[in-house]
C-alpha cells in the first residue's frame, strides 16, 4: 500500500464510517447541510469537506478550537506511522495524498479514531498482525493526549446517527417517476374464413401503442399511476365486426384511438396497516387494474401476444371507475375485492356509480409454496341493454346480450406452477351463466393451459405454447335465439417466443391458430401472424 501523508484534510479519515467524517468536519466548521433527494437523506459537511481546496488554502477552524497538529509534531508523526503500517485510512476517492497541510485536532481525532478501530478488529480478529507493544502503547498516550475530542467526536457521532435514522423514518419528497413503452406490431392473417364463412382478408398490417406512466408516490408507500396512451391498431374482429367477424384471435396490443392521446388508467393505491392495500381507480381496463389477475398467470401478462392468451377472460365483465382491496394472511392466502362500473361519473338515470352497469369481484389466492399460486374467483356483473356486453374474447353468441339487460354470475379457478426455473405449467377454466332478464338463461364456459419457459435462450427472454377454448355459449333456453347455441368448439392454439434484445427492448414473434372460428368447423382454420417489438424505459 502507497505511503499516507497525513495532512490530507478531513478526508484521510475517509475509511472509517462516512457518518464519522461529517461528524468531525462539523465540529471543524460548525456548519451543516441537509439535502433530500427522492426518498434518501443525505448529511454532507460544509468547508473542509470539499475535495476541490487548493493545497495553499489552510484549513478553517472555529475560534474555540485549539492549535492545529502540524506535521513535525510528535503526535502527527506517531500517527502517520500506524497509518503506514495498519492501514488504517486509505486516502482520497482519487487516489491522491495531500501532505502538506496541518490538521485540526478534531480532524486528527477522526483519524486516530480510525486506527484505534483497525488494531481493535485486528485484536479481535487473532490474526497475523498482531498490534506491538511499543504500538500500544503509542495508541494510548495518543488515546489520552486526545481524549476531549475523541469523546465529542463519537458523542456527535450519537447524536447525527440518531437524527438521521429519524430524517429517514419520517421523511419524504413527493416524486414523480416516468415509464414509457412503445409497441410496433406487424400483423397478418394468412390464412382462414370469417365467422360468415367468407375468405378473410389477408392485408398485413403495421401499428403502434404508446403508453407513458406517471408513476407518483406521496409518502413512499402509495402510488398514484397516471397513465396516457395512443395507438393506432385496429382489432382484427370484434362481435359481428371486423375482419374475422368475432372477438376470437385478437392481439393483446390492439385498439385505435386515432392516434390521439387518451386517460387509458388513473389509479391510486395506499396501505391500510401491514398487510391492506386499497385501490381507488378512476379509469381502466378492468380488474387487471385493481391488481386481481396478473399474480395468477405471470408468464402469459404481458408476454402472450393474444388477448386470449393473458388471463380468464372472466375478468373482462366489467371496467372503469371503482375501488378495490388487496389482503394478505401471512404468506399462504391473499383476498381481493373490486367494484368497477363504466359510467360513474354520469348522473343520468340507469348510470352513476350504482344504477348502470357494473362488475363485483370476490377472490382468494392461495400460495402453498413459493412455486404454487391457485386463485377462486366469482364475479358478479350487470348490464343494460343499451350498454356494451361481452368479453373482448370468444364468439358472437357468447359476447350477445340478445337486446335484454344481462346478469352474469360467473366462476373461475386460475393457477401457475413452477416446476423447475425454466418450466412452469398454468392455466384456468370458467364458467358464466347469463341471465337474460325477462327471456331465459344460458351457459358460457372458456379453458386454457399453458407451457412457459422462462429464461429460455438467455436471461429475460420466455417461450410458451398455449391451447385453450375461447368463451363459448354451450347452452341456451328455447327462448332465447330459438335455442341455437354455438354448434362447434374451436381451439385457440398459440405459440411465442420474446427475446430480449437489451435491457430495454425486445421482439416477440408468435403464431395463433383458430381451428373452428367462431366454434363452427364449417369455416376454415384461421392463421394469425405477430411480431412485437417493445420499446421500454
Amino acid at each position: 500500500m502507497p505511503v499516507v501523508q497525513l495532512g490530507e484534510s478531513v478526508q484521510l479519515a475517509q475509511s472509517t464510517a462516512s457518518v464519522t467524517t461529517e461528524t468531525a468536519t462539523e465540529t471543524a466548521t460548525g456548519t451543516t447541510t441537509g439535502t433530500t433527494t427522492g426518498t434518501t437523506t443525505q448529511t454532507t459537511g460544509a468547508g473542509v469537506n470539499s475535495l476541490s481546496i487548493p493545497s495553499s488554502i489552510g484549513q478553517v477552524t472555529s475560534v474555540d478550537q485549539l492549535s492545529d497538529v502540524q506535521p513535525t509534531d510528535w503526535a502527527y508523526q506517531a500517527l502517520q506511522s500506524l497509518v503506514e503500517r495498519y492501514g488504517c485510512i486509505v486516502g482520497y476517492p482519487d487516489q491522491t495524498y495531500r501532505g502538506n497541510r496541518a490538521l485540526s485536532r478534531y480532524e486528527f481525532a477522526a483519524g486516530l479514531n480510525a486506527c484505534l478501530d483497525r488494531i481493535s478488529e485486528l485484536i479481535a480478529a487473532s490474526t497475523a498482525n498482531f498490534a506491538t507493544q511499543e504500538d500500544l502503547a503509542t495508541l494510548q498516550r495518543l488515546q489520552e493526549e486526545f481524549a476531549a475530542e475523541l469523546t465529542a467526536l463519537r458523542g456527535r457521532v450519537d447524536t447525527l446517527e440518531a437524527r438521521t435514522a429519524e430524517l429517514e423514518a419520517n421523511q419524504f419528497s413527493t416524486t414523480t417517476k416516468l415509464e414509457g413503452e412503445t409497441i410496433f406490431g406487424l400483423i397478418g392473417v394468412a390464412a382462414g374464413d370469417s365467422a360468415d364463412g367468407e375468405d378473410a382478408p389477408r392485408n398485413p398490417t403495421f401499428g403502434y401503442r404508446v403508453r407513458l406512466n406517471l408513476q407518483t408516490s406521496f409518502t413512499g408507500e402509495d402510488l398514484l399511476t397516471t397513465r396516457l396512451q395512443a395507438s393506432n391498431v385496429e382489432p382484427l374482429g370484434g362481435t359481428n365486426s371486423g375482419v374475422l367477424g368475432t372477438n376470437e384471435g385478437r392481439i393483446e396490443f390492439d385498439g385505435d384511438s386515432e392516434n390521439e392521446v387518451n386517460l387509458a388508467l388513473l389509479r391510486y393505491v395506499f396501505p391500510v396497516g401491514e398487510n391492506t392495500n386499497i385501490y381507488l381507480a378512476g379509469t381502466g381496463n378492468g380488474f387487471v387494474d385493481l391488481d386481481a389477475s396478473s399474480q395468477l398467470t405471470p408468464y402469459l401478462d404481458g408476454t402472450a401476444v393474444s388477448l386470449f392468451a393473458l388471463r380468464n377472460p372472466i375478468y373482462n365483465y366489467s371496467g372503469g371507475t371503482g375501488f378495490g382491496l388487496r389482503h394478505f394472511f401471512g404468506d399462504v392466502v391473499e383476498l381481493n375485492l373490486g367494484y368497477l362500473v363504466p359510467d360513474a361519473g354520469d348522473p343520468s338515470p340507469g348510470r352513476g356509480l350504482f344504477n348502470g352497469k357494473y362488475g363485483a369481484l370476490g377472490q382468494v389466492i392461495v400460495y402453498p409454496s413459493d412455486s404454487i399460486r391457485l386463485g377462486f374467483t366469482y364475479i358478479n356483473s350487470y348490464s343494460p341493454t343499451e350498454a356494451d356486453f361481452g368479453l373482448a374474447t370468444g364468439s358472437n353468441l357468447a359476447n350477445s346480450d340478445f337486446d335484454r339487460p344481462v346478469v352474469t354470475n360467473s366462476y373461475g379457478i386460475s393457477g401457475t406452477i413452477d416446476i423447475t426455473d425454466w418450466l412452469a405449467i398454468g392455466g384456468w377454466v370458467g364458467y358464466s351463466h347469463h341471465r337474460y332478464i325477462g327471456r331465459g338463461d344460458g351457459d358460457v364456459w372458456t379453458w386454457a393451459g399453458s407451457l412457459s419457459f422462462p429464461d429460455l435462450g438467455g436471461e429475460g427472454n420466455i417461450g410458451g405454447l398455449f391451447v385453450g377454448m375461447e368463451p363459448r355459449l354451450a347452452r341456451i333456453d328455447s327462448s332465447v335465439n330459438d335455442g341455437e347455441a354455438d354448434p362447434d368448439t374451436s381451439l385457440h392454439i398459440e405459440a411465442f417466443y420474446r427475446y430480449r434484445l437489451t435491457d430495454n427492448i425486445d421482439i416477440t414473434p408468435g403464431v395463433i391458430w383458430l381451428t373452428a372460428p367462431n366454434h363452427n368447423a364449417e369455416n376454415d382454420d384461421v392463421i394469425i401472424g405477430v411480431v412485437r417489438t417493445r420499446f421500454f424505459f
